[in-house]
């Protein structure tokens, strides 16, 4: 019994040391673990939080917290380079402003890891054997706060690992080239490839507290390399080959980065960025499907008893069947997801396409609902090589000009190395063409670089350049048909646009206008068509501008013209003009606006001796209007070649503003009225061109020859000269006085009086109105009187009622 008692104790005392002696040593490590974590949101934390989570923050499947905690103690320590460092403030501060790239650059990383293989297993059997599989996988795991991602690619060795991740962009890109291109052959392409690692491997650490890499090589075992950005660690896996070939990357996430295990923040992601990488994309997901489970014996029992009190052919039928009875049970399945079955079709020959890939392939990128009027699949090569595939869409975009210029278009994606950039570009494509939508895909632009960064780059204007030549080829090839009546409907004023801002493409863009014109009511056309219909003689491309067919038609200006049996293109939109004197001539042909001095016809001698014997005649009406009757408004009054059946009109100067132009400048949102360019311009005075064969000119004529003082004859001139204004399309400066005159003509040809006055409007008197007051009260207050005594009569009689009853 004391033996007993002696054992009991020593035992006790035994446990008691051991106890005290784990708790020293457990306190010695987190005294360190505190150490390193002081900064961390974790320091206030107790010491026994902080273990626990620490060797969980690592913890892999196969590996206990013992294991890992293990393989921390025995890992060979690394410090990072210098350069990393500062790469890391760089990528914080400046490449990558945009966290989620992250996931975008993990898996282009993948894709070249598979490149690699995929390139080597054409000249190495071997070099698949671990697995044929050549996928990218996505696993998010919300518990241990870890995304993981794996794909079956080259690997890397403990010697890559060191080198490729501990050194900045120490890809080994240019080696692997160089070595492949001593085993492969001159026709094999392999300008594809980018590095393993580069940098965008580091924005990691914008959401990650710590990244596990584990890795395996044909040529080696498989590896974990650890980092919290500050050093990093790197082991040889106690688990042996679990990968088979690959790299698994496995990010232990931020708090605020949470979001990012998220199903569908990962799909949005992937669909957003690396949708069209060649190899497939896994997510490992759940969904929820219905099956049939064989019942329980109780749940049998139950639907025989209710099944006896149906009818007894049921009954015999399934007697006869004998057949297991099942049940309907729904039930959550974990699987892998597709991500990205979508594929680049323009990586593929255009000879292999058919169109209604092509169409599929613009509804699901452009989520528009329409086929697309034309498209154009290209590779440019030379200075830079990429290839791109372009889309003109059927219909506008809602609000296709509004903030013109300022405005981001999302229309173009680029892509490098079929992983999206960006689509946050102003100069992708200039102003005008901010309506097409398409991809590009690029080996020659770097991919690791903030979207600034690649606006300013030199390639990008390269690009540029090819897709606007690349565009108007599209656009010329649209069937005529189909572009007057879709293309030209929607985009046209974008073309007009084009041909005022881009000088280098203007001819090409010219050759896409189109025009009304006087030769055809409705059927609009291109200045090609005009030069095969001009005249023999005709040296020059005459136009028209107003607010509409209407008006141009029945201007003044074209009426010569069209009865001579010349077109005449008329130009209805604001934009129109602005278009046409940017564009100084068309194959040789100037054009010539016939608002504006400079119109000449080709006449015969007798015809030009004869124009000449009227200038003569007319020659002291001229100097009368100029001198006289019209002075201060017109620059010189001269007899017109472009009038048939109006007596006069108003010509601008060849370098000053049509009517049309005048009405648009003076409509401006932002016209003030205190512009020097636009009061010297309204301010200029025009030309009176008088129709030498009108009666009214005549009669002029007759009148001043007789004497220069006749009113009705002065009248008359300032009448057909605010006439004349009117119908060229200018402003009058004073409406009142033209309107004042006006009613003078019309009394002189009603034979009414001159002097004779209005009758004024008599008003009534303010006492009459006082007196016609005081009897409508008057009379107001006998009624009221009448009304009172009625009520007082009707009052008595039931007072009366009542006293009988």
């Amino acid at each position: 019994m004391i033996m007993m008692m002696k054992t009991t104790k020593q035992a006790w005392f035994l446990a008691l040391m051991c106890a005290l002696l784990a708790f020293a040593f457990v306190r010695a490590e987190d005294e360190t673990v505190e150490e390193d974590l002081g900064k961390s949101r974790d320091g206030s934390r107790t010491d026994d939080e902080i273990v626990k989570r620490e060797e969980e923050a690592i913890q892999l499947d196969g590996l206990n917290p013992a294991q890992v905690k293990e393989i921390r103690e025995k890992a060979e320590k690394h410090m990072f380079q210098a350069e990393v460092n500062r790469m890391m403030k760089l990528i914080i501060n400046s490449l990558y402003k945009n966290k989620e790239i992250f996931l975008r650059e993990l898996i282009s990383n993948a894709s070249d890891a598979l490149d690699k293989i995929r390139l080597i297993s054409l000249t190495n059997d071997t070099a698949l054997h671990a697995t044929e599989e050549m996928t990218i996988k996505i696993k998010a795991d919300k518990e241990k706060n870890m995304l993981h991602v794996t794909d079956t690619g080259i690997g890397m060795t403990k010697m890559d690992l060191i080198k490729n991740l501990g050194t900045i962009a120490k890809s080994g890109t240019s080696e692997f080239l160089n070595k492949l291109t001593e085993m492969q052959s001159e026709d094999q392409t392999t300008s594809e490839l980018i590095g393993q690692f580069g940098v965008g491997f580091y924005s990691a650490f914008l959401v990650a507290d710590k990244v596990i890499v584990t890795s395996k090589h044909n040529n080696g075992t498989q590896h974990i390399w650890e980092s919290d950005s500050n050093e990093f660690s790197i082991i040889e896996d106690p688990r042996g080959n679990t990968l088979g070939r690959g790299t698994t990357i496995t990010l232990v996430l931020k708090e605020e980065a949470s979001d990012y295990l998220e199903l569908e923040t990962i799909k949005n992601l992937v669909k957003k960025y690396s949708q069209f990488i060649n190899f497939p994309i896994y997510i490992w997901s759940s969904k929820t499907e219905t099956v049939e489970e064989p019942m329980d014996e109780e749940e049998t029992k139950e639907k025989d008893e209710k099944e006896t009190d149906g009818d007894d052919e049921a009954a015999v039928e399934e007697e006869s069947e004998e057949k297991e009875k099942t049940k309907k049970v729904e039930k959550t399945v974990w699987d892998w997801e597709l991500l990205n079955d979508i594929k680049p079709i323009w990586q593929r020959p255009t000879k292999e396409i058919e169109e209604d890939e092509y169409t599929a392939f613009y509804k699901t990128f452009s989520k528009d609902t329409d086929d697309p009027v034309a498209h154009i699949h290209f590779t440019a090569e030379g200075e830079v090589t990429f290839k791109s595939i372009l889309f003109v869409p059927k219909t506008a975009p809602r609000g296709l000009f509004d903030e013109y210029g300022s405005k981001k278009s999302d229309y173009i994606k680029l892509f490098v190395r079929r992983v999206f950039i960006t689509d946050d570009f102003h100069d992708m494509m200039p102003k005008y063409l901010n309506f097409i939508k398409g991809v590009v895909d690029s080996d020659d632009l770097p991919l690791n670089v903030s979207r600034e960064t690649l606006q300013q780059h030199k390639l990008l204007k390269v690009i540029r350049k090819k897709l606007v030549r690349k565009t108007l080829d599209m656009i010329k090839k649209i069937a005529e048909e189909k572009y007057e009546e879709t293309f030209w409907k929607e985009f046209g004023t974008n073309i007009k646009l084009g041909v005022i801002e881009d000088h280098s493409n203007r001819t090409r863009l010219a050759k896409l206008l189109r025009f009304q014109s006087s030769h055809h009511e409705s059927k609009q056309s291109s200045l090609e068509q005009y030069l095969e219909r001009m005249k023999e003689k005709q040296d020059k491309i005459y136009f028209m501008a107003g607010a509409n067919r209407k008006e141009v038609e029945s201007s003044p200006f074209v009426e010569r013209l069209l009865k001579k049996g010349y077109e005449v293109l008329y130009l209805t939109e604001p934009v129109d003009e602005y278009c046409i004197q940017a564009l100084p001539e068309f194959d040789g042909k100037r054009f010539q606006n016939i608002a504006k001095e400079g119109l000449k016809f080709d006449e015969s001698e007798k015809g030009k001796e004869r124009h000449e014997a009227m200038e003569k005649e007319y020659e002291p009406l001229l100097t009368w209007l100029k001198d006289k009757a019209l002075k201060d408004k017109i620059e010189k009054a001269v007899l017109s070649q472009r009038l048939t059946d109006s007596p006069c009109a108003l010509v601008a100067s060849q370098y000053g503003w049509s009517g049309n132009m005048e009405r648009i400048m003076k409509a401006q949102a932002y016209q003030t009225g205190k512009d020097i360019s636009t009061n010297y311009y309204s301010g200029q005075k025009k030309t009176l061109e008088l129709n030498p064969r009108h009666p009214l000119i005549k009669e002029m004529l007759n009148r001043v020859k007789e004497t220069e003082d006749d009113m009705t004859a002065t009248d008359l001139a300032v009448v057909l000269f605010d006439t004349a204004t009117l119908r060229s399309g200018y402003q009058l400066p004073d409406t009142k006085e033209y309107g004042d005159r006006i009613e003078r003509m019309l009394r002189l040809s009603m034979n009414i009086d001159l002097n004779a006055q209005v009758e004024e409007y008599e008003e009534i008197a303010d006492d009459e109105q006082e007196e016609g007051k005081d009897d409508e009260a008057k009379e107001e207050d006998a009624e009221e009187s009448e009304e009172t005594d009625e009520t007082e009569e009707q009052t008595e009689e039931s007072t009366d009622v009542k006293d009988e009853l």
